[in-house]
């Protein structure tokens, strides 16, 4: 649900999306979009359709956020990571052409079941090589390619996986052993005679861990502009992605506050100057986390203006004062960027999430909810 009660501008960039798919497919031909949860909070449909035509198959998280897609009008191949959940779910696979990921034998034996009346059914499987969430274990391989020769309406075409640390470059040993896993499953389902598409890498597997690319790469975070080596030795690999997401909110009203004066609720910043502040239209409703408080920063005319005090429902307060004192006018109506934003100033969503104590992912997907526009 878009939040529809306040005056945040979320504005997506379609070419740097399409950008940062390319750079991918620099390092294979073959690159799934995850556009799950909404595409991160940038919209499920428009991004597949900005990136109709650059993949040929897209990722999502439930099967009935697959429906929502293919019900928008996508005609690519689309993979639900997270399997068939209820009945609704079974059916989608059959009557809105949805591959998924099974990961249990209970789901294996109702699709199974389904297909005698349905039809033949293309699937995934997933093998849970070291999340510890989701799927087979590797050492299951055998009971599961008995299953299916035994079922033959289930034709598996996609064998995945998901990397556990991927973006430390310190645990490259643990990424080869569930590389090593992975490979032995998918070595036992091609001896048995199914030709897979075997899929690993992430976005961080992906860039770091050549030997994880195999057949396709699952490109998340990195879709969007967000690098998964931030802050580590491995940072200059993201340096060509692009962030595709700015959020920006209203100046409300510009006001001085006295040396000694206390600002927002609990008065947790006291003025140790005679200040310049700027109220800004976001708070909390919008998604826009009041661990932010006396902490975070917004962007301003291209300078940065640091929050005073705690954000609060609808608002928060910052400074201002050097903005006016190099001449530059803050006035209501003026724009304060959230996240990105022009000059010096801008805002990454790194930055924000570091301030936020969080990462990117929930970031976009949060800020996402506002209203979006296009470019």
């Amino acid at each position: 649900m878009t939040i529809e009660y306040n005056k945040l501008k979320v504005r997506v960039n379609l070419d740097n999306l399409r950008h940062n798919l390319r750079v991918f497919k620099k390092l294979h031909d073959n690159v799934i979009p995850v556009i799950k949860s909404d595409a991160y909070g940038h919209g499920l449909a428009e991004v597949a359709r900005a990136l109709k035509g650059e993949a040929e198959t897209f990722a999502v998280g439930f099967v009935n956020e697959a429906s929502l897609l293919r019900r928008s009008g996508c005609e690519a191949r689309i993979f639900a990571l997270l399997g068939p959940q209820d009945e609704a779910d079974y059916a989608a696979l059959w009557d809105d052409r949805v591959l998924t990921a099974f990961g249990q034998m209970g789901q294996l034996e109702e699709a199974a079941r389904l297909a005698q009346d349905r039809g033949p059914l293309d699937i995934g499987l997933k093998f849970d090589t070291g999340m510890r969430r989701l799927g087979f274990l590797p050492e299951e391989a055998d009971e599961v390619v008995a299953f299916l020769k035994a079922n033959p309406a289930l034709n598996p075409v996609m064998v995945t996986s998901h990397l556990a640390l991927a973006d430390e470059p310190a645990r490259k040993e643990a990424v080869d052993r569930q590389a090593s896993r992975f490979s032995r499953a998918v070595d036992t389902l091609r001896g048995a005679g199914f030709d897979v598409e075997a899929n690993l890498a992430n976005s961080a597997g992906s860039m770091g861990h050549e030997a994880c690319r195999h057949d396709s790469l699952r490109l998340g975070i990195s879709l969007y502009g967000g690098n998964p080596y931030y802050g580590t030795e491995w940072a200059g690999l993201g340096e060509d992605l692009k962030p595709a997401m700015e959020v920006s909110a209203p100046v409300m009203q510009v006001h001085a506050l006295k040396k000694g004066e206390g600002i927002s609720y609990g008065w947790t910043h006291v003025a140790e100057r005679d200040s310049m502040v700027a109220v800004i239209g976001v708070g909390y409703a919008d998604n826009y986390s009041r661990g932010l408080s006396n902490t975070g920063q917004v962007n301003i005319a291209g300078r940065r203006a640091p929050i005073l005090g705690r954000v609060c429902m609808q608002m928060c307060a910052v400074d201002v004062t050097d903005i006016l004192g190099e001449g530059t006018p803050v006035v209501p109506g003026d724009r304060a960027w959230l996240l990105g934003g022009p000059g010096e100033g801008y805002i990454s969503p790194d930055e924000l999430a570091g301030w936020w104590g969080t990462i990117t992912y929930e970031v976009f997907c949060l800020l996402g909810m506002n209203p979006r526009e296009y470019l």
